[in-house]
């Protein structure tokens, strides 16, 4: 079981890792907003706030990820806004559309809302 959720981790990273669904300059610049919005929202609202946000929004991130994960049989049939296609032997895929952003956006008002109001 353990051996199967590694084996799991490893393919979603190496995925995460090596797609172009977004541009390379995005995936830094993701870092850098991250690393500002923590320390933002951390001086804004304080540890306790911060720390509920952001664990709300991971998980919220994750289910996300597994729905996507699930519905495309991990990374190899187009669903919904993900696209893949076959070109001599190797899967490309489309950039990310409108439903994945929506998602996250989403996640991240939900995440905001409970760290502010559910969390004293």
């Amino acid at each position: 079981m353990m051996k199967k959720l590694f084996e799991g981790i490893k393919t979603d990273a190496r995925f995460v890792r090596d797609h172009e669904l977004q541009p390379g300059w995005y995936k830094i610049l993701k870092i850098f907003l991250l690393l500002g919005l923590i320390i933002g929202y951390y001086l804004i609202f304080g540890l306790v706030k911060t720390l509920a946000f952001f664990g709300c929004f991971f998980g919220l991130s994750l289910v996300v990820h597994m729905v996507y994960r699930i519905n495309t049989k991990t990374y190899t049939q187009s669903w919904l806004d993900f696209r893949v296609e076959e070109i001599e032997g190797k899967l490309v895929y489309q950039r990310i559309g409108i439903y994945y952003y929506l998602a996250v956006i989403l996640n991240g008002l939900i995440s905001f809302l409970i760290s502010q109001f559910l969390i004293g």
